[in-house]
């Protein structure tokens, strides 16, 4: 991590976020684990049964009952998580194809607009 020299938290966050590389809007979801699938289905069953629970008491019941799930009990989930990485394998496999296409189309259009900007001035000077 690089060294932050002003002693201002403000600054020192600027600078970290100035490094950030930005986010590809086009880029795929990420596959979401068993686990996130079942706080999904389990979120608001939790909140109904401890309504006085705090966001932090919801995680910890969750992880709770996911711990004391057994494996046969699991296994919805866990398919759903695998369909879910077959389909974000898919839609990465694709982005990065493209993402290499318009990469090599950018070069080639970028070596191309040099020549087409001389072949252009020695057709205006005869």
């Amino acid at each position: 991590m690089p060294k932050v020299t002003s002693k201002d938290p403000k600054g020192a966050v600027q600078a970290a976020a100035k490094k950030r590389a930005k986010k590809d809007p086009n880029k795929p979801k990420r596959a979401l684990s068993a686990y996130m699938f079942f706080v999904q289905d389990y979120r608001e069953r939790i909140k109904a049964e401890n309504p006085d629970a705090t966001f932090g008491d919801v995680g910890k019941l969750l992880g709770l009952k996911w711990k004391e799930m057994s494996a046969g009990e699991k296994k919805p989930y866990e398919d759903k998580a695998q369909a879910d990485k077959a389909r974000a394998d898919r839609e990465n496999a694709v982005y990065k194809a493209n993402e290499k296409s318009a990469k090599a189309a950018a070069k080639a259009q970028a070596k191309a607009q040099p020549v087409a900007e001389d072949s252009d001035s020695e057709e205006e000077s005869d």
